[in-house]
């Protein structure tokens, strides 16, 4: 490839002109947005397959992070000389019987102080009556009439509406207990099978490719696991703190609200407030102001032990991401897939930010590389301390006299930074073991 004119010229030991600097200029500035439009098409194309195949894409997702809770006990099984099948089925089945004992906790708490919260929101709406009728408002008893009664007309005339709407949620649910049942079997596979599955990666895609997929895949696990395992141990906190504060101040649905708090965990920043304002709405029906403004108060304390406290000892380093992302990211996910989506979000973002990491720190390590700006073959790098490395080529097939600093002086770590330079084109990545989606 031609040298760009203004490269040609000060090569040349000739002042580049004006004109020859502002092309070069906008050439650099087409070619990359050339780049960058391909790789946003890319982008594109891949989110438009995701959202195509959501229904097969959602059950791996889900099944991956229900794998990365049922691995740490099912190693620990295999350690013992149980075989991986049958270890991953008892875990399995003691997470199911857990799972369906708290909904068997829940669900007569639910329907036995139902009643009392519907007669609180009574109440409640009686009180809103009360204030609209003194002052400032100072509406009549009649005008608040009317705008009852238009309300109710309202929702009348929406009934087909509403009908449909209840039968959308029907199927939702229905597809919901398919999706459950589907990314209960893939986890199943995944811890049963997960130590194959990177031994299998690094033949597929050879020495080189392998060993990188191979370390990414590693990350990315113990990123996702560390995420999932921490998130609840501070739901677990959250919930029990929170909880015994609801019981003390008397509000209903104490356990169904701790219960909620423990899974509103996995949502950083939005689950916390969802629960917290749902449990202190709660309060506020059926207790009034005074009761809501203390479990206001018991949340924000909750919530200030959770972030000053709690989740530096727990997570260290936490996801990695800054606030401002974990909350577009969850906005992103609830507003694609709801619920769902806002629960996949924050886990799909921390793995693909550590992707993005090893990218980062390849990188890093061949920083001391630079095309050559004046002499020297074109497709040939300099490494540093000006010696020139063939692409493709080995430390040893540096030219000029030998290795040496930038004061002529002999430099021993001139071979390890040479080497450093070319380390991605075909090195093993260094401490790659078998990791695996099983752990072992």
């Amino acid at each position: 490839m031609d040298e760009a004119p203004a490269s040609r010229d000060i090569a040349q030991g000739h002042t580049p002109t004006r004109g020859h600097l502002i092309g070069e200029g906008l050439a650099w500035a087409a070619r990359w947005s050339l780049r960058f439009l391909l790789v946003a098409a890319g982008l594109t194309l891949f989110g438009l397959l995701v959202i195509a195949l959501w229904s097969v894409v959602f059950p791996v997702f889900l099944g991956l992070v229900i794998a990365t809770v049922l691995e740490p006990p099912v190693t620990w099984l295999r350690h013992r000389r149980v075989p991986g099948g049958l270890a991953t089925a008892l875990v399995l089945v003691v997470a199911l019987a857990v799972f369906g004992g708290i909904v068997a906790l829940i669900a007569p708490a639910v329907a036995g102080q139902a009643p009392a919260i519907a007669q609180g929101a009574v109440g409640g709406i009686g009180q809103i009556q009360d204030l609209l009728q003194g002052p400032p408002f100072n509406l009549g008893a009649s005008q608040i009439g009317q705008y009852v009664q238009a309300a109710t007309e309202r929702l009348q005339q929406s009934a087909g509406q509403i009908a449909s709407g209840v039968v959308t949620g029907l199927t939702a649910v229905a597809n919901g207990v398919i999706n459950a049942v589907l990314a209960l079997v893939l986890a199943f596979l995944f811890v049963k099978d997960g130590p194959k599955f990177l031994p299998w990666v690094r033949r597929t895609a050879g020495p080189t490719s392998g060993d990188h997929l191979a370390e990414v895949g590693a990350r990315a696990w113990l990123r996702l696991g560390g995420f999932i395992r921490s998130q609840a141990l501070i739901g677990f906190a959250d919930a029990v703190f929170i909880g015994i504060g609801l019981v003390f101040f008397g509000v209903p649905l104490a356990l169904p609200l701790a219960v909620l708090t423990f899974f509103g965990a996995f949502i950083p920043i939005i689950g916390a407030l969802v629960a917290g304002a749902l449990a202190v709405l709660i309060a506020l029906v059926v207790q009034g102001p005074a009761t809501a403004l203390g479990v206001l108060a018991l949340i924000i304390i909750v919530q200030q032990v959770e972030g000053n406290l709690l989740q530096p000892l727990v997570q260290g380093r936490g996801l990695g991401l800054n606030a401002a992302l974990v909350i577009l990211a969850v906005t992103a996910g609830s507003s694609l897939a709801g619920i769902a989506g806002a629960f996949l979000a924050v886990p799909v973002a921390a793995v693909l930010a550590e992707i993005l990491r090893y990218l980062g720190e390849r990188i890093d390590a061949q920083a001391g590389e630079r095309r050559p700006e004046g002499g020297g073959d074109a497709d040939d790098l300099v490494v540093e301390g000006g010696s020139t490395v063939p692409l493709g080529g080995r430390p040893s097939d540096v030219t000029g006299s030998g290795p040496a600093t930038h004061d002529g002086a002999p430099d021993a770590d001139a071979d390890t930074r040479a080497a450093r330079a070319t380390g991605a084109a075909g090195a093993a990545v260094p401490g790659v073991e078998d990791h695996s989606v099983g752990g072992g």
